[in-house]
């Protein structure tokens, strides 16, 4: 029986009674599926879980989004080799890293949202975690909208943002990517600023990540203010849950209503997480 309990935050909850290493009949996986709708973010603590059944429970939320080439591929963390996983580490092993994204902070982002369709869900596994550090904050993007002063609101109205696609949450290059200067020259997708979730018919903020955004068809210095403002708004602790980590723990969230961020740690100390990205149900 799923006992699902809300955090004393604006989102997420914990859900205890479940063990993801089984198959979920369906009437447990629909009580799931809704708290998750309902939540945003969920934390499942204590599982022991294998690559395959990570990926056979993340495929019960929807079709899953294959890394990219570039993507480091896990070696030598004990995993076997299931390829819709990505591995998110700062380990190395004879010298190369296993994974990606390393130690650096993370900075507030949505996952992927330079993709024409970004992945509707994130799920993350914790094998290895440093003993200090690494916090993964989520942000509530119903109840900023929600909360948003009248005229900032309506300065959102009918506007797209342009999202980069050169550079990962921790800043860094990606494989391929040409350096980005210039916002205004940033390669990624269009989206609205504000867009209604499919399934909740909620309206949500939806900006992607700071880094090289513009504001179509506004003058940059224009755009550069208006996202200032709204990224200064939305990522008030009033929004926030802070997750510290446990290992076991699996945390998935819904990405058209959240943004996230993680907290930087020592280099010297293992971290290892594996995730899956769901495209579509």
């Amino acid at each position: 029986m799923l006992n699902i309990t809300s955090f004393d935050a604006p989102l997420g909850a914990k859900v205890s009674g479940l063990d993801l290493s089984l198959s979920l009949d369906e009437h447990s996986f629909s009580e799931l599926y809704a708290a998750w709708l309902e939540h945003s973010v969920l934390v499942i603590p204590d599982q022991s879980l294998t690559e395959p059944a990570l990926v056979e429970f993340s495929k019960r939320l929807g079709q899953l989004e294959m890394p990219p080439a570039s993507e480091t591929r896990a070696r030598g963390d004990g995993g076997a080799s299931q390829p819709e996983i990505w591995t998110i580490s700062n380990v190395k092993v004879d010298g190369v890293a296993i994974g990606g994204l390393g130690n650096l902070e993370a900075d507030w982002h949505t996952d992927m949202s330079y993709l024409e369709t970004p992945p509707i869900a994130s799920v993350l596994y914790a094998r290895e975690i440093p003993e200090v550090g690494a916090n993964t904050s989520f942000a509530d993007m119903y109840a900023a909208l929600d909360s948003m002063p009248a005229d900032l609101r309506q300065r959102l109205s009918d506007i797209c943002v342009q999202h980069d696609s050169a550079y990962t949450s921790v800043g860094t290059l990606r494989d391929g990517a040409t350096k980005v200067g210039d916002a205004s020259k940033a390669v990624g997708a269009i989206h609205p600023a504000v867009l209604t979730h499919p399934e909740t018919n909620r309206q949500a903020l939806y900006m992607g990540r700071r880094l090289n955004a513009s504001i179509q068809n506004m003058p940059m210095e224009q755009s550069e203010d208006l996202l200032d403002e709204i990224w200064s708004f939305c990522t008030q602790r009033q929004f926030v849950y802070e997750h510290v980590w446990q290992i076991g723990d699996l945390v998935m969230w819904d990405n058209r209503c959240t943004i996230h961020r993680r907290d930087a740690f020592d280099s010297e100390q293992r971290r290892i997480m594996w995730r899956t990205q769901v495209k579509a149900r």
